[in-house]
């Protein structure tokens, strides 16, 4: 791939394009071998977060095999095997193939916050305030760049959801890429569905706690979650097998779309507990 933070590098212009290059940026460097079947996921893996990153960092793509010295003086030993380079010395290295969340962390270790990291931030702090129309905003911006980046995705799902925009909320969620956001994604779909289920008339009204439970969803549809789950642990009180665990389920989308961080989540999921167990 010849974009310029990502290139593949050999013996002769090694020194120069990472040794001197990584005074001013810092560069990844993948040893890597066409035989080797982890480097051919690993690889893309690694050009897909340097595309990401925007010239926070380089990639440069090391064949062992074409380039044997550059191995031995760099003790690569197995294959594939990934070294950061920073100021002109080695400051990380991993061998072996990596889940993509290690490679963020890996990245993140060589690499200054940039405005894409800045922005994320912000838009998860505004999540954690409930201002759920301005991360919105920011995790558009953000879409616009990567369309499919999870976290981006994840964010704006539960900003719609907190407004009670379903349809492209349940769109999200329904086809959400496959990513170590994923579960928290199903995680949201119950609440998403029960809203859903309101919205279209399709919530039972068959038994006396019924109407409680309509009552609860619409509540959180109007971002009175408090309440929400107020009236959710009521029902729970009188009927842990109400719904067959459904009302147990949108508890715990209430509380992925609260966030872990917040007191209050801490404090329900505790009653929760005390109620179930």
């Amino acid at each position: 791939m010849a974009v310029d933070n990502i290139i593949n590098v050999s013996e002769p212009d090694f020194e120069y394009e990472v040794i001197k290059y990584s005074q001013n940026v810092p560069v990844v460097v993948d040893f890597w071998a066409s035989w080797c079947r982890p480097c051919k996921v690993l690889t893309p893996m690694l050009e897909r977060l340097a595309q990401e990153a925007d010239g926070a960092f380089r990639l440069a793509r090391v064949d062992a095999d074409e380039n044997p010295n550059l191995a031995i003086l760099y003790n690569v030993r197995s294959l594939p095997t990934v070294k950061a380079f920073s100021n002109s010395q080695v400051v990380t290295e991993f061998v072996g193939l990596q889940p993509e969340e290690r490679l963020r962390e890996f990245i993140a270790r060589i690499s200054p916050p940039g405005p894409a990291s800045l922005a994320m931030e912000k838009a998860e702090a505004l999540l954690s305030l409930q201002q759920w129309a301005p991360a919105e905003a920011i995790f558009r911006q953000m879409l616009e760049q990567n369309p499919t980046h999870p976290t981006s995705l994840l964010g704006l799902s539960k900003s719609l959801l907190a407004q009670n925009r379903l349809p492209e909320a349940l769109s999200i969620l329904r086809d959400f890429p496959a990513s170590r956001q994923f579960h928290q994604a199903q995680a949201l779909l119950p609440l998403a569905n029960a809203l859903d289920d309101l919205a279209n008339h399709r919530l039972p009204e068959e038994s006396e706690l019924d109407p409680a439970f309509a009552n609860a969803i619409r509540l959180a549809g109007r971002g009175n979650t408090l309440a929400a789950l107020d009236g959710l642990l009521d029902i729970l009180r009188r009927d842990k097998a109400y719904r067959q665990g459904k009302t147990r389920q949108v508890i715990l989308a209430i509380f992925e779309l609260m966030g872990d961080e917040n007191p209050d989540t801490r404090e329900y999921r505790a009653e929760l507990a005390n109620i179930l167990f």
